[in-house]
């Protein structure tokens, strides 16, 4: 059998990973090798009739196609981490299957495109034997090692375009608006989205709020003739001294999902303002559709530099991009943990000096 590369997707759908499977394949062919599709996450390694080799006609229009055409799993056997993000350990059956199926397929490496929980699964396969390289997918932008994460130019744009609908109609009725945004423990989506759509208030995870602060600010806009405001929470914000907010019952083979916060934020802020307070929750709208021009070419400099990864024998690592240069980093380090806003990045700081409240 010819030498192959496989490329399987895991997590969440988010714009671009078709445009990564299209790099990928174009340079694997370029180099003499097949490149295989896994379809439906890591389990599809383990049935024949879920693979199939990619040809140059499977390509047509994936560069602007949003989802992934290999459809993709984040619950199942492949679970690496459950909860708010306990690492779980693969059965060794588990990996020996995984295994052996790549070593009948020919397989030379695996790209494994996902977020923080793919790429732990990726970790332990890679640790198991298995030759494979990390992208790092995610709307979240919370992969350790790299500066940004594909999908999330995308995520911020969408988000960034509902602020600039809700804007109208909370000074048309002097409401106050509340944005929720995904991002889960990570803030880069709510506070990026909030910077360029003209929030007043942002909560993320890294910065507890208390609804005294979000009150005062309200109170402040309103003296100033200013009788609407914009608030963008993002799903993973905690008061003070609280709990995550999930929407649902824990499910033991996955992580838990949050979502909840801004409805529980807009029932509080009309309750202590005696203003009327409305929620929107984004949703998955922010996972769906075409990727941005910037998300397009990260994608294919991503997928082409996994490619190399391969070529150049430098497997268990994650392509990144660092510095405004494609590099890499082990997916050891990359399993660390998630990359999470800091207090005093330069983005909370622009934020502040603009007077915008993150509620502490």
């Amino acid at each position: 059998m010819a030498q192959s590369i496989g490329i399987v997707t895991g997590g969440g759908d988010c714009p671009g990973l078709n445009a990564v499977i299209r790099a990928v394949t174009k340079a694997a062919n370029r180099r003499g090798w097949d490149a295989i599709g896994v379809y439906g996450g890591f389990e599809g390694l383990l049935e024949p009739r879920r693979l199939k080799v990619l040809s140059i006609h499977d390509l047509d229009g994936l560069l602007t196609r949003g989802g992934t055409v290999l459809g993709t799993a984040n619950r199942g056997q492949f679970c690496a981490k459950t909860g708010h993000g306990e690492l779980r350990a693969l059965p060794k059956e588990l990996l020996d299957a995984t295994a052996a199926s790549c070593r009948d397929l020919g397989i030379v490496g695996l790209v494994s495109i996902g977020g923080d929980g793919t790429l732990a699964i990726a970790q332990q396969l890679y640790n198991h034997g298995i030759p494979i390289v990390g992208v790092p997918k995610t709307i979240d932008n919370d992969v350790i090692g790299t500066d940004t994460t594909f999908g999330f130019d995308s995520a911020v744009a969408c988000a960034t375009d509902a602020l600039d609908r809700l804007h109208s109609t909370a000074e048309s009725h002097s409401r106050v608006m509340v944005l929720e945004v995904m991002g889960r423990y990570a803030g880069w989506i709510a506070a990026s989205c909030g910077l360029s759509g003209g929030a007043d208030v942002i909560l993320i995870p890294e910065i507890p709020f208390t609804y005294e602060s979000v009150c005062q600010k309200i109170a402040e806009r309103e003296s100033h003739g200013r009788h609407f405001t914009i608030v963008v929470v993002a799903e993973g914000a905690r008061v003070a001294g609280g709990e995550f907010v999930t929407s649902t019952g824990q499910e033991s083979n996955r992580e838990a999902r949050l979502g909840g916060v801004g409805n529980m934020v807009a029932a509080e802020l009309q309750t202590r303002t005696g203003k009327e307070a409305r929620c929107v929750v984004l949703g998955h709208l922010q996972r769906g559709g075409s990727p941005t021009c910037i998300d397009r070419a990260l994608c294919t400099m991503f997928g082409t530099a996994a490619v190399e990864l391969i070529a150049q024998g430098q497997l268990g690592r994650m392509v990144s991009y660092t510095g405004a240069k494609i590099s890499s980093v082990s997916l050891e380090e990359v399993g660390k943990g998630i990359r999470t806003v800091p207090p005093d990045a330069g983005l909370v700081q622009t934020a502040r000096a603009i007077g915008i409240c993150f509620g502490d």
